[in-house]
């Protein structure tokens, strides 16, 4: 009901401000006064309004970082997320410098050079002086921000530590699978011809690296402190992994894998303690609870950040960073994908041979059930 109101009472406002204006028409037009007319002290007056926008905007800019600078996302929670931020915050002071600086001179020059009467403009067609100073100074600070963004870049995309933990994580509509590489921290071969109802990512089930990989949905657990490489898959459209928390991204593309590293820094639980996420938290549960909805506790979250279909918004996974005995107590409950007997075939031809070894029991089995 209040929103109806709201917009009940915007669209009155407009109707009020078109009759003003229109009103202000006709009286213009009473005096004999031609519309198209500007008038030294029309002129003036705008001038002044052009000052008094320049001092609303400021002051509307101000009040929005007080009130929702707070909502932004909390400290990065990886080793290069750290340098991003940085990055991310040079380039912000930059742009907020040039924001100021020119419609400082943009809003100024409006108030003190309105036109008037017998007021002729300077010709200056040319100054090589100035087109330097405009060429030089942005060429620098342009440089600056290209070359250390490609080595921050480059260092995110280096080759992973070979110790790094390997994990994969599997995308489709509107769903995400993650696989670890178990023991031998190597991946086992997968494809999209082998997926079946019971086995969703297409796994090899002779392959010798796969036998001790396990598949985790809902959430998927990563120790702080150590590198983890992620391989990406999709089955159906391009998704994209992002990892907010985290400063990382990747899109998952159909048909082959991708590859992204970072090292989380905080766990689940030293974040939820930070003064930044506290505060965030509460106003997000503020809202909550006026909504009768359920309180929000913070957690890392996996989000595609690639529109995908309708239910693209709620596909999302948490995430669990432990410490490092806490991931292991966790992994340590889960079982590999394949069952032990399974595990022991590596070969097709070992296959065969469990194949012909069980088939007497079986054609026991089936005529004991005819007797």
């Amino acid at each position: 009901m209040i929103k109806f109101l709201v917009y009940v009472a915007i669209i009155l406002t407009v109707l009020a401000i078109g009759y003003l204006v229109r009103v202000f028409e006709l009286a213009s037009s009473l005096k004999g006064k031609k519309q198209e007319e500007i008038t030294e002290k029309d002129n003036r007056l705008m001038s002044r309004i052009m000052l008094t926008f320049l001092f609303a905007l400021f002051i509307f800019v101000i009040y929005n970082l007080k009130s929702f600078g707070s909502r932004l996302l909390p400290i990065a929670a990886s080793e290069h997320g750290v340098t991003l931020d940085w990055l991310f915050d040079v380039n912000m002071a930059i742009i907020w410098v040039v924001f100021i600086i020119t419609h400082v001179l943009l809003f100024t020059f409006a108030f003190k050079y309105y036109g008037r009467k017998d007021n002729v403009a300077t010709y200056f067609p040319h100054n090589n002086k100035l087109e330097l100073i405009w060429t030089i100074i942005p060429a620098i600070v342009l440089a600056f921000i290209v070359i250390y963004g490609i080595r921050t870049w480059a260092a995110i995309t280096a080759d992973p530590d070979p110790k790094s933990m390997v994990i994969e994580l599997y995308a489709k509509q509107f769903d995400w699978t993650a696989r670890y590489a178990g023991k031998d921290n190597k991946l086992g071969e997968a494809d999209y011809k082998r997926i079946t109802s019971t086995n969703d990512l297409g796994m090899d089930t002779l392959s010798h690296e796969g036998a001790d990989d396990i598949i985790v949905k809902n959430e998927f657990h990563i120790p702080v402190g150590k590198e983890v490489e992620f391989k990406f898959r999709s089955r159906d459209v391009i998704h994209s992994a992002y990892f907010p928390h985290f400063r990382a991204q990747m899109n998952c593309v159909p048909g082959m894998v991708t590859v992204l590293h970072f090292t989380p820094t905080i766990t689940t639980a030293e974040m939820r303690k930070r003064p930044e996420v506290i505060k965030l938290v509460a106003g997000i549960n503020e809202i909550r609870k006026e909504r009768g909805e359920k309180p929000y506790e913070f957690d890392y979250l996996l989000l595609c950040n690639k529109i995908c279909g309708n239910s693209h918004y709620n596909m999302q996974m948490m995430i669990v960073v432990d410490t490092q005995a806490d991931y292991d107590k966790w992994i340590a409950s889960k079982k590999p994908f394949l069952a032990p007997a399974t595990a022991e075939v590596k070969t097709p031809e070992a296959s065969a041979a469990v194949a012909e070894n069980k088939a007497p029991e079986a054609a026991k089995t089936e005529e004991h059930k005819h007797q």
